[in-house]
């Protein structure tokens, strides 16, 4: 779609957020050395209206990349450690009894518990036990917190960016698929490369670390996630994020066989949802005024890894959801014509 199909405002409101975009990077870069894709996918989840999950092992910078990206946007920011004693009511919030120092009557109150900010760092997530987990979770979902009778709204905007580290799992509550689903991105936090931890090393251990400026405000990014609702998508990049879906599940007619033979279970009705939103906000960071197919490709395997499952004979040759996206994305064609099918 070319620019005359698009409104001035959506025009100027797309260089005005491909311009931010570049002005957080620029601003994150004082602390943080690398991570590209893993900022580029962080900031597609905030635009996408969506929460994300960050793996990696210790010491990769999860938690400071998402602290500097509060710092970065201007938002409420609250970390929640989590502990396995930790209680839903600590995430959510509880009622407490308050005395009218007046009267003397004596009322309920709800104290809101940290969830209560625009941007929550939700550290070590697979530490606590499931009860809490699912409070929290559901939070996330509905963007309200009932208690006692009363439901309160969560701010707006609201994401959740989630860390977990993949090493230790003695004593750890792994996330069922089912909740893992809840997330729209799974991002994988890979090892600096060789000059990149040399620089580390060196801004690090000289103090050699800037201090951030806000380069957007809560309203900002109300609007950019209303303008990405807004970003066209042609049939021919609907029908590839379909096609690829559709493709993910075993025993099915579209299935390839790599994944009859590997996978155990594909993606839901919520992987089309994911890849084409997601590809809409990737599409708007980089100035364009509707989504690619290539833009379907970069968000495919954080979009899919937590909802494409290999079973126990892929794992005994070493084929994780990883590799599986990689075979189902040169099973699917790109170039191929994809029209709505007949009800």
């Amino acid at each position: 779609m070319s620019e005359e199909n698009v409104s001035q405002d959506d025009v100027q409101a797309v260089q005005k957020c491909e311009a931010a975009y570049h002005k957080i990077r620029e601003e994150l870069s004082k602390v943080i050395v690398g991570q590209s894709d893993v900022i580029e996918q962080v900031l597609t989840v905030v635009f996408a209206r969506g929460h994300a999950l960050l793996e990696g092992v210790p010491g990769l910078a999860k938690t400071l990349l998402i602290s500097s990206l509060a710092d970065s946007i201007d938002l409420t920011f609250k970390r929640i450690q989590f502990t396995p004693d930790l209680m839903p009511s600590d995430v959510t919030g509880t009622e407490i009894i308050q005395e009218n120092l007046e009267t003397g009557a004596r009322d309920y109150k709800f104290l809101a518990g940290p969830i209560f900010a625009n941007l929550l760092l939700a550290a070590e997530i697979n530490r606590t036990p499931p009860k809490t987990q699912a409070a929290m979770l559901e939070s996330m979902q509905e963007r309200q917190v009932s208690a006692g009778g009363s439901v309160h709204k969560l701010p707006d905007p609201f994401f959740v960016l989630a860390t977990q580290n993949p090493l230790e799992q003695e004593g750890t509550y792994p996330l069922p698929e089912a909740q893992l689903d809840r997330f729209l991105l799974y991002i994988k936090v890979d090892y600096p490369s060789g000059a990149e931890e040399w620089d580390i090393a060196r801004r690090v251990t000289t103090g050699q670390m800037g201090k951030i400026s806000p380069a957007l405000n809560g309203e900002e990014i109300i609007g950019y996630q209303k303008l990405v609702q807004r970003v066209p998508v042609s049939d021919q990049v609907l029908g590839y994020a379909w096609a690829l879906v559709r493709a993910s599940r075993p025993q099915t007619p579209e299935a390839p066989e790599c994944i009859n033979k590997w996978a155990s279970w594909g993606a839901g009705p919520r992987g089309v949802l994911t890849l084409v939103t997601c590809a809409k906000a990737r599409a708007i960071l980089y100035g364009r005024y509707h989504a690619t197919v290539g833009d379907v490709q970069a968000i495919a395997k954080p979009a899919l890894r937590h909802r494409i499952a290999n079973n126990y004979a892929a794992q005994a040759a070493g084929i994780d959801s990883e590799k599986l996206i990689e075979m189902l994305m040169e099973e699917v064609p790109a170039s191929q014509k994809y029209e709505r099918p007949a009800a």
